[in-house]
């Protein structure tokens, strides 16, 4: 008989110690444990690496130049193997060019749509190619805007925010600071301008020349400094406010030049092509009477009930060519966008933006893809596909999971959404916890067979407390569910519009603990991380908005009311915290700064010469130089994908042998960095700046990482909750607002536990807390719930229920609600809030 097993021996990679395991093909098959306890390293790691790496042995040498590729995993053996498709958790896509319809390929249909059965003007020259629809390609991008839809502009309002102030006084906001804003303003003064009279009462035609003028003229300037300084006339150029602006926007390398002038900028719809991001020649072409930019702008949902009737129309029949291609296009689409819609993304239209999308949005946009290719014996390997999904979205996405199934395929998932892991055909769990403590297969087989192995975290929450829901509470912190809070103020925001937010008006309980709710496109993210954030930032005159939100529209406001009761805001989202194997837990957190400090003072580094710097593997006198500081380096090979291999001077260790032979309690600096939280917070002890950076770590569950663990191998949960611990290190002053966008997305259950104790922590300490979530375990546990819907994009927006969990959960007309009450008929004895 032919064994029907995938079957694993010897795994060694990352944290795996040896492990044995036997899964089966054609199931549905879930891997749990806890952050770091090394599922991930058996699913992706081991199992698709290893698929990957078979695949690619027979794919022609210079093809697999070509392609990028994993490394040959850690493991003696693995048998039974199929072909392998991975889909996994990832934050955003490049740029702004991808959308929704580029992830899905749905654009090349619709594109082919209309080149071959669109209705052209009566004077068109002939039919257009598919590349003329396309904003991506120079044969269909609007000249203007160059296929991006919007422009940026300045204006007078924009450059001087302030007209009451004299140029003198700083009233042309947008010149740089330093000497070369002294500069400008000199030059000014020396073409005869007025610097002392108010902004507002020069003549319109001075302020004009002064912002807009293209001329660079060149004048000799007679600075006048303060005594005793230099008085030596030089030659300067004038350079416009406008320029000024767009030319640092534009070419500047500096990211916090860029930052400062993105906000004296205006977004504005393209004037040529009214935001289309098409020629004109291409949107003169309509189908069912809509130009190809208004049907990408539609909901997908809207978008299938608008072909169906060409779709069922051209069945087979007779008709012209252009009919049945017609027909045969809209088929397609229409079948695609059902898998969409299904899954629960039937709000997003084609011309979304794939970086505005979740990470669990972006993946079941591949989910759909996949499930239309047709593939059959394959092994899936998804990550968390339940991430970002509403409660009442999860039963689509398994009703789909189990269509790949039921077509031939095994689906191998990590998952710790308990509701999905009750419905697997088999459970792999890893543990018992996390880092050097983990790297056990504690039970394979069926899930119930779980329950007889106490060593796992896993177990209580799938098994324990009514319903088995495995919330937050359960158990482990609970004192039975305590009476919500009682709020300090309130925020109220008026009038909102932005996105599907249209004239909401919204209110946030201050000094409480706030669940905003909802299914997926209902507008959550838009209320807390945008609106709720621009709106408290601009009222503090905060930093600006981050780098990859520079553009992006903003919130249309009433009115906002409550602010000043807020004395900072704190976002904590799970993007990385570094882009390259140089950042690290011990960089951001600023711990590595008191570790370096400690071997600066030793008695042999002060005699040397040393200082704090030398132990930076960022600096040339300290670090290992064949390697630059990197500990690796790259192993180019001509046939086989390149690869990294310890650096052959230092093994690894970053650092020359000068800097390796200063010790701080018989351990040198790579040691340390070698170290995990809690091994070093044993080590650094008497040590009062790192000790407290090491204990806030240990607080939030992250005690099983290395010190020097580099930032790519983090993930988004990971990233999140050191972002946590760095804030809670901080000594604190005032009232502080919080603002988490799904925290517990990556999280097991026992590692929300820890979370949710620091956060409430942070309400009892006097702040206020507001997360976008649906765990509904973490709802339950909330003071105050907004409940936002009741359907996803045009049928989203709206606050459905608002107040106390058990006014929520009774709403009617809320998909929030019954999943909520189920949640709180939970939440008895052993389940009460951190």
């Amino acid at each position: 008989m032919t064994d029907s097993y995938v079957r694993v021996r010897g795994a060694r990679e990352h944290n795996l110690r040896a492990v044995d395991v036997a899964i089966p093909r054609d199931a549905f098959c879930v891997f749990t444990g806890v952050s770091g306890s090394g599922k991930s390293s058996l699913a992706f790691g081991t199992l698709y690496a290893e698929a990957q790496r078979r695949y690619f042995e027979s794919v022609a040498p210079y093809a697999r130049r070509l392609i990028h590729q994993v490394g040959a995993p850690k493991v003696e053996e693995i048998s039974g193997l199929p072909p392998a498709v991975a889909l996994e958790q990832r934050r955003s896509a490049p740029t702004s060019r991808s959308s929704v319809g580029t992830v899905t390929t749905l654009s090349n249909s619709l594109r082919m749509l209309f080149s071959r059965a669109g209705d052209y003007p009566a004077d068109s020259t002939g039919r257009l190619d598919s590349d003329a629809f396309s904003p991506n390609t120079a044969a269909g991008a609007c000249p203007e805007c160059h296929g991006l839809g919007r422009v940026h502009r300045v204006t007078e309002d924009s450059l001087v925010p302030d007209p009451s102030l004299s140029i003198r006084d700083g009233a042309i906001a947008a010149w740089p600071g330093a000497w070369l804003g002294k500069n400008l303003r000199d030059i000014v003064a020396t073409l005869g301008y007025d610097i002392d009279r108010p902004w507002r009462d020069l003549p319109q035609r001075d302020r004009d020349w002064i912002l807009f003028t293209e001329e660079r003229p060149v004048v000799t300037v007679h600075p006048v400094r303060e005594a005793g300084r230099i008085q030596r006339p030089y030659k300067g150029q004038y350079q416009s406010a406008r320029h000024y602006v767009l030319h640092t926007f534009a070419d500047s390398q500096s990211e916090t030049q860029r930052k400062r002038v993105a906000q004296f900028l205006v977004s504005e719809a393209c004037p040529a092509c009214d935001g289309r991001r098409l020629r004109p020649e291409a949107l003169a072409v309509t189908f069912a009477g809509h130009d190809i930019a208004a049907l990408a702008g539609m909901p997908l949902g809207a978008l299938a009930a608008l072909l169906r009737p060409t779709a069922e129309g051209a069945d087979g029949s007779e008709g012209t060519a252009e009919e049945s291609v017609a027909g045969t296009l809209a088929r397609d689409l229409v079948a695609r966008i059902e898998v969409l819609t299904e899954l629960g993304l039937g709000y997003l239209s084609m011309d979304r933006p794939s970086p505005t999308l979740s990470a669990g949005e972006l993946q079941r946009l591949r989910l759909a893809t996949q499930l239309r290719s047709g593939l059959f014996g394959v092994v899936y390997v998804l990550d968390e596909p339940s991430a970002g999904l509403h409660p009442a979205d999860t039963e689509s996405l398994l009703t789909v999971l189990n269509r790949l199934k039921q077509a031939g395929n095994s689906l191998f998932v990590v998952e710790h959404d308990m509701d999905v892991v009750r419905r697997a055909d088999w459970l792999v769990d890893v543990g018992p916890r996390a880092g050097e403590h983990g790297g056990r297969v504690l039970h394979s087989g069926p899930v119930d067979g779980l329950a007889d192995v106490p060593e796992s975290l896993t177990r209580r929450y799938l098994f324990d407390g009514p319903g088995g829901d495995g919330g937050p509470g359960g158990g482990a912190c609970g004192d039975g569910a305590r009476e919500p809070r009682k709020p300090s103020g309130t925020v109220r925001l008026s009038g909102i519009h932005l996105h599907n937010l249209r004239g909401l008006d919204a209110e946030f309980p201050l000094g409480v603990f706030t669940a905003v709710t909802g299914v997926s496109g209902s507008g959550k993210s838009t209320l807390v991380t945008q609106v709720l954030a621009d709106a408290v930032r601009e009222r503090q005159g905060g930093p600006g908005p981050e780098d990859d939100e520079e553009t992006r529209p903003t919130a249309e406001l009433a009115a906002a009311e409550g602010l000043d009761a807020i004395d900072r805001l704190v976002r904590v989202d799970q993007k990385p915290i570094g882009r390259t194997p140089r950042s690290n837990l011990a960089t951001y957190t600023g711990l590595f700064d008191a570790v370096r400090k400690v071997f600066a003072s030793t008695d042999e580094a002060r005699a040397r010469g040393y200082k704090a710097g030398r132990f930076s593997f960022n600096v040339a006198s300290g670090r290992c130089e064949t390697c630059q500081g990197e500990g690796f380096v790259a192993v180019e090979l001509l046939f086989l994908p390149g690869t990294y291999a310890p650096c052959t001077a230092c093994h690894g260790a970053r650092y020359n042998p000068e800097t390796l032979e200063i010790t701080y309690r018989d351990r040198n600096i790579a040691e340390v960095l070698e170290m995990t939280v809690d091994t070093a917070a044993d080590f650094l002890a008497e040590v009062p700046a790192a000790a407290r950076s090491l204990r806030t770590l240990q607080e939030v569950g992250l005690g099983y990482l290395r010190l020097g663990q580099p930032a790519t191998e983090l993930s988004g949960g990971e990233a999140q909750r050191i972002k946590l611990a760095t804030e809670l290190q901080r000594t604190r002053r005032g009232h502080t607002l919080y603002l988490l966008d799904e925290p517990t997305t990556g999280l097991h259950p026992a590692d929300t536990e820890v979370l949710l104790r620091q956060l409430h922590g942070l309400v009892d300490a006097g702040n206020t807390v507001v997360v976008v979530e649906h765990d509904m375990g973490v709802v339950a546990g909330a003071d105050h719930v907004i409940d936002l819907g009741p359907g996803g994009g045009a049928d989203g927006g709206r606050i459905v229920a608002s107040g106390p969990p058990a006014e929520v959960a009774a709403a009617r007309g809320s998909r929030t609600a019954p999943y909520l009450a189920r949640a709180l008929a939970g939440f008895g004895e052993d389940r009460g809030r951190p």
